[in-house]
């Protein structure tokens, strides 16, 4: 029997990948295994969890993410060396898969379920090709269920993904280019026979966008959650949504006796300029005057909410991250995700700052490892590096530090009333908090006092 090893590479653990609870399970890798013929033996190795060590094995397959292809790149290196054959795929190769190609035998760009036999069958005869593109899998039709079997047991979340593609074209983001603008969703019926054979109790819905953007996604959704009451389920979950999801109480109600904890919402930023740049068309009809009154619309049901936000952009100033650190405070949101603006292969966002030469880090890919959301790594107009590095601090240690942080917590029980998910968001809290005081600008922008004046002469 050959053996075809499946690795997931990280080059430096950061971020979500300090805490166990806000780390959950990688499917890709699953899904791969879940299409291999059986005359295979599979390992999946996962660095999320523990660094690889070489193994043998007959086929490799590698999947990265931008912030990871580095160390993707010398595993494979180290396997080929052997003269075993590598295969590379994920997002990052399928965006960049000529840069792939310089480091694997074969790269297979999109969707890889839908080609994966072909692939299989082909290297067995000795035919493997250099490139294989993976089609837009039909997920009404398609029931695929990945092979959680051979992931790490050690995840808190379990992941379950229900939908892939999205219509909107946000320029920071290559969702639309890597699954398309078509929004494609499972049938709820599947979705609930998956939940059931899972033994754990808390479940990530990995999907871009859960609930979706069309009265079909919506009616959907509501068959997804009330069948998941109807099979008394049981199951403590997140998803990932739209900031329209709050137009519709009803969906959130049944959310939240499914089991929804909390939800991640893409609010971004408060400037409204910004929002047109970014081209976050929904969010510029929702309107940033509403934010709070969405946070609001999710606390009634007793769902917390993440909110995610974005800084580097383009004209930022000392007073707009003073303005949106007292809104993080004053606003609800129970746990705040805040990165630093990243232009990543396959974005409109990078091939402007491709074509107007802004990229401060442009040695590829070698620098791909600072493409992970928490390095300045292109030139914004009207802001310096510095300041968007202190301004990032100014808000972070605002939201965790005496009093604020003790309010926002202590804020979450009021609005929430529920004690699992309570207990969560302060978990969440927690983890961000380490990812924080773990980053590589945490001292050196530090504010001493985090006053309004403290900011001004830190920048």
């Amino acid at each position: 029997m050959k053996k075809l090893l499946l690795i997931n590479p990280v080059g430096r653990r950061s971020g979500y990948l300090l805490s166990k609870v806000s780390m959950f399970q990688p499917l890709n890798l699953a899904y791969i295994a879940a299409v291999t013929p059986s005359r295979w033996e599979i390992k999946i190795a996962d660095e999320n969890i523990d660094t690889f060590e070489f193994e043998e094995a007959d086929l490799v397959g590698i999947t990265a993410f931008t912030s990871n292809i580095n160390r993707a790149y010398a595993i494979a290196r180290m396997y080929r060396e052997k003269k075993i054959k590598v295969i590379m795929g994920g997002i990052h190769s399928s965006m960049l898969p000529d840069e792939a190609l310089q480091y694997a035998d074969t790269v297979v760009t999109g969707e890889g379920e839908g080609i994966w036999k072909q692939v299989i069958e082909d290297f067995e005869n000795n035919r493997l090709l250099p490139r294989y593109n993976g089609p837009r899998i039909d997920l009404s039709r398609t029931q695929i269920i990945p092979r959680r079997d051979l992931l790490h047991p050690n995840y808190f979340w379990n992941s379950v993904q229900t939908s892939r593609g999205c219509p909107f074209n946000c320029n920071f983001c290559s969702v639309s280019r890597y699954l398309g603008q078509e929004y494609r969703q499972r049938r709820a019926a599947d979705v609930l026979d998956e939940l059931e054979e899972i033994k754990g109790k808390y479940i990530a819905f990995v999907d871009d966008n859960m609930i979706g953007h069309s009265p079909v996604s919506r009616n959907r959704a509501i068959e997804l959650f009330e069948g998941m009451i109807g099979r008394g389920l049981c199951k403590k979950w997140w998803m990932q949504t739209s900031i329209n999801a709050a137009d519709d109480e009803n969906v959130i109600r049944l959310a939240a006796q499914a089991g929804c904890m909390f939800v991640f919402i893409g609010f971004e930023t408060l400037n409204t300029k910004t929002l047109q740049a970014m081209k976050k068309g929904i969010n510029l009809k929702i309107g940033v005057e509403n934010y709070k009154r969405v946070v609001d619309k999710f606390h009634k049901y007793g769902i917390g909410v993440l909110g995610s936000f974005v800084i580097g952009n383009d004209y930022e100033s000392p007073e707009y991250y003073k303005e949106l650190g007292d809104f993080l405070v004053s606003s609800g949101i129970d746990i705040v995700q805040l990165s630093i603006l990243t232009p990543l292969p396959g974005t409109e966002l990078m091939d402007q700052m491709q074509r107007e030469g802004r990229l401060i880090y442009r040695d590829f890919p070698k620098e791909w490892d600072k493409y992970r959301f928490s390095y300045v790594v292109h030139r914004s107009r009207g802001v310096e590096e510095s300041t968007i590095y202190a301004g990032n601090n100014y808000i972070k240690n605002k939201i965790y530090s005496f009093p604020f942080y003790q309010y926002r917590l202590l804020n979450s029980p009021y609005r929430i009333k529920n004690t699992a998910n309570i207990y969560a968001i302060y978990k969440l809290n927690q983890a961000l908090k380490k990812s924080w005081q773990s980053s590589h600008y945490y001292k050196r922008f530090m504010p001493l006092h985090n006053t309004d004046s403290d900011l001004s002469i830190k920048l």
